[in-house]
């Protein structure tokens, strides 16, 4: 039997080019997965870099919000010492009679008692009734007046903390 040569030397060209062919899109399929890799690392690399930023933008936030807050703090520490600085002031004074507490009266209901009538230096009343309170009076009328202050100035810091608290947060604009 006789080998037809021919037939074998076109054979094998036609698997040398269908080789060839599938060698060539093997290597353009190659060449489109390197593209979409380097797309999805570009793509992974940006969504790293925004969430980096997101989150420096809210260390940032956090950290304006915490400084905020100490200042508010220090802020309400100072005005406290200050009532209790005053409200000790006011007491010393009302202990040692160098102040006095009275009450204006109305006329007609002093009746018969003798509270003098009398208009101080500093004072623009003419013929003013006043009574002065008892020392142990005006002592607890400062104590109510001092818890007062405190509370208010209390109140105040709250609501200072809640005003930095609500308008830092990005969902509550």
């Amino acid at each position: 039997m006789a080998v037809p040569w021919k037939t074998v030397g076109v054979l094998t060209l036609v698997l040398i080019g269908i080789g060839s062919a599938w060698r060539f899109q093997d290597w353009r399929y190659g060449r489109q997965l390197a593209e979409q890799e380097r797309l999805n690392a570009e793509t992974l690399n940006q969504l790293s870099q925004a969430a980096a930023a997101a989150q420096k933008a809210e260390q940032d936030r956090r950290l304006a919000l915490e400084q905020r807050l100490a200042a508010s703090e220090q802020t309400h520490f100072e005005k406290m010492t200050d009532a209790k600085n005053n409200q000790d002031r006011l007491r010393d004074r009302l202990a040692t009679s160098d102040l006095r507490l009275s009450v204006l009266l109305d006329a007609g209901s002093a009746g018969g008692c003798s509270v003098p009538a009398t208009a101080g230096a500093g004072g623009v009343d003419h013929a003013t009734v006043r009574a002065r309170l008892d020392p142990a009076h005006a002592q607890r009328i400062i104590a109510i007046t001092d818890t007062g202050d405190r509370g208010l100035i209390a109140l105040q810091a709250c609501q200072a903390y809640v005003r930095a608290v609500s308008y830092s947060d990005p969902a509550h604009p």
